[in-house]
């Protein structure tokens, strides 16, 4: 009877510790679930899009301003895996207020193989674009509460554009894509190409097929209802683009060729600090007009003092380098940032110093066939240093940086820039 018993309490004990155990289990997966469930939220906010049950807004659209169009305001979106997960329909109309003008995309999209999240798509676009502005296909989207480059842009293209691309994960680690397009360009300005003595373009068709590739080996990813989170971020990462343009294909009047590479590192080190260091190439070869040629990153307004020249720093561009002061055919750029441990003053306002130096180098092989625009080139490497104190108040703090080189100007104060620099983490 006694051991009868002893059974009998053994195993409600038992039975007891294993619902423990269960709970347990099911609130540490909840748990992740819901780690999960905010990480791609807040992916989704950080990427530039607000969801809803059917359909995602997409934040780019609502407001902008730059220096052709005055405000841009509109709508656009796309819609999300509750409405399909094998079609989407994505697009958006904008209109800029200073020059009178609507823009708009409309397109969309057919999933062939949901294991490799394979994509083909078709959009057709009537909208402008930056002047030697250079991106890679793979990028995953760029948002920005500022986007302070863009408040000073002035040079901008007007294009109309077919597009098809397909979009293929061969791992979680390895994306592609690779995009064939048909564009008619008109620049804004007053610009004349010559590629040859025998033809000067003021517009032009080009013809473009881009293989583009984002290989990140050392990050680590989560699979998320049909997509992968990464969530562990690794380095080095690496990005390739190869682009071409067909002469006499669709009409297209211009042939060249461009590769462009890029490499990101980041070391945190073991007191907190770390250091971030960005390398970005291209070279090309042939017809390249102005508009696909390459800027280098400049974010100084040209005017006469520094405070008239105050506005907000971008990440990765020249804070002293004005805009369409240098363009390229083949260039490099090298960037450090090295961020010291943040000072914890109080619990809530914790500043931190930035060291960060820039250069760059960059060739022109004809710039005489490039009319009615006065700029520079590159070739002797450009230079700049400085530091920012970031996090002063509600995300804003303060950008300092001096030219130097080269390229110094005979007026000490037109090598300074001074600005505005804003940093959020929504993840935190």
């Amino acid at each position: 009877m006694k051991l009868f018993c002893v059974l009998v309490f053994s195993f409600f004990i038992l039975q007891g510790e294993a619902q423990i155990v269960v709970q347990s289990q099911k609130k540490e997966t909840a748990s992740t679930k819901d780690s999960i469930k905010k990480k791609e939220l807040l992916r989704y906010i950080g990427n530039g899009y607000f969801p809803t049950k059917y359909f995602d807004f997409d934040l780019r659209y609502l407001i902008k301003y730059n220096q052709y169009e005055g405000f841009r305001t509109g709508l656009g979106g796309v819609t999300n895996s509750k409405f399909s997960e094998s079609i989407r329909i994505e697009g958006y109309t904008v209109y800029g207020f200073l020059d009178g003008k609507f823009k708009y995309s409309f397109g969309g999209g057919v999933r062939i193989a949901p294991k490799t999240n394979t994509w083909i798509n078709a959009s057709y676009t009537k909208d402008l674009q930056e002047t030697g502005s250079s991106t890679f296909l793979t990028d995953k989207r760029f948002f920005q509460f500022f986007e302070p480059r863009l408040l000073n842009i002035e040079l901008f293209h007007k294009h109309t554009t077919k597009t098809f691309w397909i979009e293929h994960q061969i791992s979680p680690k390895l994306l592609t894509e690779t995009e064939l397009s048909s564009s008619k360009i008109e620049p804004t300005y007053n610009y004349t190409f010559n590629p040859n003595s025998s033809s000067s373009l003021t517009n032009f068709n080009l013809s473009l097929a881009k293989i583009s590739m984002q290989w990140s080996p050392f990050s680590t990813y989560t699979k998320y209802s049909n997509s992968y989170i990464e969530t562990n971020e690794g380095f080095p990462k690496f990005a390739f683009q190869f682009t071409k343009s067909f002469k006499d294909v669709f009409q297209s009047d211009l042939s060249f060729s461009k590769l462009d590479v890029r490499v990101n590192q980041n070391f945190t080190h073991k007191n907190s600090s770390s250091t971030e260091l960005v390398a970005k190439g291209g070279i090309t070869q042939g017809d390249l007009p102005i508009t696909h040629s390459y800027h280098s990153y400049p974010n100084n307004v040209n005017k006469e003092t520094i405070m008239q020249r105050f506005s907000v720093a971008g990440n990765n561009s020249f804070e002293t380098m004005y805009f369409n002061e240098f363009y390229s055919d083949r260039f490099i750029v090298f960037q450090a940032k090295h961020r010291l441990k943040p000072f914890k003053i109080t619990p809530w306002f914790k500043p931190q110093f930035v060291l960060i130096s820039r250069s760059t180098f960059g060739t022109m092989k004809n710039p005489e066939k490039h009319e009615n625009l006065n700029f520079s080139t590159l070739d002797k490497g450009y230079f700049e240093s400085g530091f920012e104190i970031n996090k002063l108040m509600l995300g804003f703090g303060l950008s300092f940086a001096y030219r130097h080189g080269s390229y110094h100007l005979p007026r000490f104060e037109d090598n300074f820039a001074f600005k505005f620099t804003f940093n959020i983490n929504l993840e935190k």
